[in-house]
């Protein structure tokens, strides 16, 4: 029985998620149906447009996506520390950017004067929505609904669109977040979808590509994609937002990794990979496994040995998921 989400989703672990999302009865979400030849390519830009969009208006940051025939894969980031630092007219604008928000909240903002009691009552209603635009469940929920809504409206028909619920998986360390934003990545190119990471469209890793060629200081946050989560470079005092690693590491890593899918080699990859693997300590011979089947390794806690046991205790749980795959690729 899946677990519910508030045990698979906490702070206290990490901020950082995978998210997947599947059509129901494999319908083509984009793409080229082979048994229509109908295609459905321009939903990948529905898609897309409105993932970045709901990342600018709720507190989570998209780190890493990529968008396949008939699912998509995302990484998130909850940015909390950008939620509890919204005024309570921050909150409602943003709010209202998703919904219509409620009577008192659309009186606040035309100006009209509140009385105490209905301001003591507006501002509890904000915190609730203080948490909702942190919450990737809220996030995904409006995600997938408003993609099956155009789709459903196209194909004429009504129904379900998506599976029940997106898979989820934390990740609890920078193995574990590294690995996966490389997953996400290459998913096109281990689809047959892209020959190379740079040139698979509706990617995350696509975008970044083509703002390097573009930056002077490529590995500067300011100079990489507003829309996506940005790069901040090696941990170190001072550090500013961002994910713990260099940009350029990272794609040349991403872009190394890809070749090797592509050629169907098997067994262990060269030694003279980019040092981010040195860094986080992950044999090199334990890359290839992580980034061709993530999601079939691990369930919804993915880490090493000790920030796993540390979850699993933080949580309450009984057992600890996955943890001879965790300890024989993340030791």
């Amino acid at each position: 029985m899946p677990k519910p989400r508030k045990e698979q989703v906490n702070l206290e672990s990490t901020p950082y998620y995978h998210c997947v999302s599947r059509c129901v009865r494999r319908a083509f979400l984009c793409g080229v149906d082979t048994f229509t030849n109908v295609s459905y390519e321009h939903r990948r830009g529905w898609l897309e447009n409105e993932l970045l969009k709901q990342a600018q208006i709720f507190a989570i940051d998209v780190a890493a996506y990529a968008i396949i025939s008939n699912h998509y894969h995302v990484v998130l980031h909850i940015n909390k520390a950008q939620a509890d630092d919204w005024s309570l007219e921050d909150v409602i604008k943003h709010w209202h950017q998703l919904y219509k928000g409620h009577a008192l909240s659309q009186r606040f903002e035309l100006g009209e004067n509140l009385t105490q009691a209905e301001f003591a009552k507006l501002s509890e209603i904000v915190e609730t929505w203080r948490e909702r635009l942190m919450d990737i469940s809220w996030f995904m929920r409006r995600l997938n609904e408003f993609v099956s809504r155009q789709a459903n409206y196209e194909d004429n028909c009504t129904g379900r669109f998506w599976e029940g619920r997106f898979k989820s998986q934390a990740l609890l360390d920078e193995k574990a977040l590294a690995a996966c934003l490389a997953y996400v990545d290459l998913n096109p190119v281990r689809a047959n979808m892209a020959k190379s990471p740079e040139k698979s469209e509706y990617t995350s890793v696509k975008k970044r590509a083509e703002k390097v060629k573009q930056a002077h200081s490529p590995n500067h946050p300011k100079q990489q994609v507003k829309e996506i989560m940005p790069f901040a470079g090696n941990p170190r005092q001072d550090m500013p937002f961002g994910l713990p690693f260099k940009l350029t590491d990272y794609l040349e890593l991403v872009d190394y990794t890809g070749r090797v899918i592509r050629d169907d080699k098997n067994g262990s990859i060269s030694k003279g990979l980019p040092p981010i693997l040195q860094r986080l300590g992950i044999k090199a011979d334990n890359w290839l496994t992580l980034t061709t089947s993530f999601e079939s390794n691990f369930k919804d806690l993915v880490g090493s040995p000790t920030a796993l046991s540390k979850a699993v205790e933080f949580l309450e749980r009984k057992r600890r998921p996955s943890f001879q795959n965790c300890k024989a690729l993340f030791s």
